[in-house]
């Protein structure tokens, strides 16, 4: 049901279209008046009497496209491009595409629309990435998603979490008979329900009849101190619309309104003043502050079909010049249904970004500017191949809301945030101080299994989000320096500081070998361990630094086991010493390595060696061939 809102926007200019012939007469006056389900009909009727031509299967497509139905419109979309179509099309039956979860072949259409559209600031982001998938797809989970007991049958959106423990949200539950042709739902009202955040339960439904008309209402924003309400509204309910005179319909447009509460009620409303009839203004969301009102729009200055705005809210009914959020959040695309936390995050949804499919839910610190402050897909599982919007969040309860039709139907679900931690890296010169920049630095699971590597910035910084009450580390390298892995301490949320000061490479190197620590291996084991790893990065080192180095790996064991199984044992770590430095591009004729097993003990302790005796004979020795 929100795609109204996606309709409403694009106006009635846009979809007003002349018939192609005089058999899809009747289908494309219907098209036109946005009444797509009847339209439908009309166009597989020209199917089934054998009239139909690439013009009626891309009506189809694109009313499927319109109502959402990502099969069919994939189905026809797939007849409509066997011959040369705009580069919207492409872009369309990609977007369709991914909603089924066909990647591969959505990339395919969106190269198409991409030669077609190199400007296109959606063709330029897939062509900079296009296999964004995989990486989005492993993306950290930030929500737990759970159903509510608000959904019905019908349509539900836009749920927001007020100040006086309401929830209200838009609806098509209402009992009226009236439907709206575009997808053969009754029209949107207003509803709020009770919310107990000590157990998570809601109350009774009920609805706001003040400021319900048989037009469409919704969504809504209420200020911090519950007494204004900005909401959207059909603009025919104020009978302000545009008459095609030549199809004999009304067309209206989105507009807010601005209600205040007295003695309980919602009243006195007010239209914005920027509003018009030309263009759709909707999805408002008001500021904590309640200074600054964010919404979407498709008013003049719109990037794509629909944008994010924002205007300074000044008092006393005033307001300042409208704002577009500029190209870290709006696309060619759809951008809508802003919302502004407490803690000035935006959240909307858009369907010109890369995302999983339909519309994503996407963030932007507004606080943080660079990389930081980008608009960030917030992955699955808010998001998913379907439509995905109206993301709201309330930082003082700790909840989000958000709708999907994941399920067939719009519905609201809760996003409960996983705990997590910052956990900032401090990368610095032991010796100096100074933080060390384009440092490798992994983080590590409690089992030591690498989750994710990134490079220091210049001032040597590298953060990680982590989950609560878990244990983690961090492992920190770079060139000329001694590795080291260091522990990122439980922490129940928020910020920590790990500090990683690295040591400067200084290896002992004799006129016969390379003095290392101990290249210790696993017991009865033969792989490189991370320890091992570390002090052969020093080997490798020294060997970059003298290109003309030849060494020669000797590897031991101690005295225990049998004979042969040692001299085995020490020669596949031996090997292994070998491939490890090979691997990191030293040229294989510059080492080789054989083992000895335990003929040539350190301390000769034969039967009585102590451990620490059996750990000094278990060693490995890089003897220089050549200099």
């Amino acid at each position: 049901m929100k795609k109204l809102y996606i309709v409403l926007i694009l106006a009635f200019a846009a979809n007003v279209i002349s018939a192609q012939n005089k058999d899809t007469q009747k289908a494309d006056k219907l098209f036109a008046q946005l009444e797509y389900v009847d339209a439908v009909k009309e166009y597989l009727d020209l199917v089934n009497k054998g009239k139909a031509d690439n013009y009626v299967y891309k009506q189809l497509a694109d009313s499927y496209y319109n109502m959402f139905n990502t099969a069919e419109a994939a189905k026809w979309y797939a007849k409509v491009v066997t011959e040369p179509q705009d580069a919207e099309t492409y872009y369309k039956y990609a977007q369709m595409l991914k909603a089924n979860g066909k990647y591969e072949e959505s990339n395919k259409q969106m190269k198409v629309f991409a030669s077609k559209m190199p400007n296109d600031q959606r063709a330029k982001t897939f062509m900079e990435n296009p296999d964004y998938l995989p990486k989005l797809l492993d993306k950290q989970k930030a929500f737990n998603v759970k159903t509510t007991a608000i959904n019905s049958e019908k349509s539900e959106f836009g749920a927001v979490l007020a100040n006086d423990n309401n929830v209200y949200f838009t609806s098509t539950r209402n009992k009226s008979k009236r439907t709206d042709g575009w997808n053969d739902e009754p029209y949107l009202d207003i509803y709020y329900v009770s919310y107990n955040a000590a157990d998570g339960t809601f109350g009774k439904v009920e609805e706001l009849t003040e400021l319900n008309t048989k037009w469409h209402e919704g969504p809504v924003t209420i200020t911090a101190d519950g007494n204004t309400m900005y909401f959207a509204r059909d603009s025919q309910a104020d009978n302000n619309f545009v008459k095609d005179k030549k199809l004999k319909t009304k067309f209206g447009v989105v507009n807010i309104y601005k209600a205040t509460k007295q003695d309980g009620k919602w009243g006195n409303l007010i239209s914005l003043p920027f509003n018009s009839k030309a263009y759709s203004t909707s999805g408002p969301s008001i500021s904590k502050d309640g200074k600054t009102l964010y919404f979407s729009s498709d008013m003049p200055g719109t990037m794509g079909q629909s944008d994010i705005w924002k205007v300074s809210v000044n008092g006393d009914d005033s307001y300042g010049t409208p704002e577009n959020l500029g190209k870290k959040v709006n696309t060619e695309g759809n951008e809508q249904f802003p919302y502004i936390t407490d803690d000035n995050v935006l959240y909307f949804s858009s369907s010109g970004k890369q995302g999983l499919g339909g519309l994503d839910v996407f963030s932007i610190d507004l606080n943080k500017t660079g990389q930081d402050g980008e608009a960030k897909n917030i992955g699955k599982p808010v998001n998913s191949e379907k439509d995905d919007f109206s993301f709201t969040f309330s930082t003082s309860k700790n909840i989000g809301f958000f709708s999907s039709n994941r399920s067939g139907t719009d519905d609201i679900f809760i996003a409960d945030p996983v705990c997590s931690v910052e956990a900032t890296s401090v990368v610095t010169d032991a010796k100096t101080g100074q933080p060390i920049e384009g440092a490798r630095v992994a983080i590590l699971d409690a089992k030591k299994n690498i989750i994710e590597t990134r490079s220091t910035t210049a001032n040597g910084e590298v953060m990680y989000v982590v989950e609560c009450n878990k244990e983690y580390s961090i492992q920190a390298s770079k060139e000329g320096y001694d590795s080291a892995v260091f522990p990122i301490a439980k922490s129940k949320g928020g910020k920590v500081k790990v500090d990683a000061p690295l040591n400067p490479i200084d290896v002992i190197v004799t006129e016969k070998e390379v003095i290392l620590k101990d290249v210790n291996f696993e017991y009865n084991m033969a792989n490189i361990t991370q320890e091992g790893a570390f002090e052969l990065d020093k080997l490798i080192q020294v060997m970059k630094s003298s290109p003309e180095m030849v060494i020669f790996v000797k590897s031991h064991t101690d005295n225990r086991g049998k004979d042969a199984y040692n001299m085995d044992l020490s020669d596949r770590r031996a090997k292994a010493t070998v491939q490890y430095v090979i691997s990191k591009g030293i040229d294989a004729s510059r080492i080789s390595g054989k083992g000895y097993g335990e003929s040539e003990p350190k301390i000769d302790c034969k039967e009585n060696c102590t451990e620490e005796q059996h750990a000094l004979n278990r060693r490995s020795e890089f003897l220089i061939v050549k200099k």
